[in-house]
């Protein structure tokens, strides 16, 4: 019997706080929410009880992206490194099963393509590929990195077909190195 979206909802919870150090007005939260500043004036820590999160520093999953496991962020912007408190938030659902994704090396699955089944730590040394500009997630939740072995800018990438990375909202952006979004993280 599968899951159904509200139990793992009920499985996933985050709190946010106004200030650092889980100080201030906070907001609970178990799915995504596109605008914390409905909530709350700002956000500047945070503490994953269960699940993980993509947290954004633009409203509507926007800009810098952060992965959050379970766990206690007490200053958020010292932290991630970041100029700006987070403004919304992005439940990752788990999965349980395979993985793949295809990805390709130009826009709108152009290019050289590759097929991944698991972790990627260089496009380049693994398959040759100088970029990658477009994907298409058929199984389970991934991280995309803009450097090899995982480093520098993430992006959380969920099945579907992903023919540009520029509605991201972080301009062109090419992706070096994967990483699936495991059950452990929960």
């Amino acid at each position: 019997m599968n899951m159904s979206t509200t139990d793992m909802n009920m499985r996933s919870k985050i709190v946010f706080y106004e200030e650092r150090n889980f100080q201030g007005r906070s907001y609970e939260c178990n799915s995504d929410c596109p605008d914390l500043s409905t909530f709350l004036s700002r956000c500047q820590s945070c503490r994953v009880e269960r699940g993980c999160f993509m947290v954004y520093d633009r409203t509507n999953f926007m800009g810098n992206q952060y992965f959050l496991r379970r766990g206690e962020y007490s200053d958020y912007m010292s932290m991630m490194g970041m100029s700006d408190c987070i403004r919304s938030c992005r439940m990752i659902p788990m999965h349980r099963g395979s993985f793949r994704m295809k990805i390709y090396e130009r826009e709108n699955f152009a290019g050289q393509m590759s097929e991944l089944m698991d972790d990627c730590e260089d496009i380049m040394e693994r398959f040759r590929m100088s970029n990658c500009m477009s994907c298409n997630v058929m199984e389970g939740h991934w991280l995309m990195f803009e450097q090899p072995q995982f480093r520098g800018r993430m992006v959380y990438m969920r099945p579907g077909e992903h023919r540009t990375f520029m509605n991201l909202g972080m301009g062109s952006m090419r992706f070096m190195s994967m990483r699936r979004i495991l059950d452990s993280c929960y």
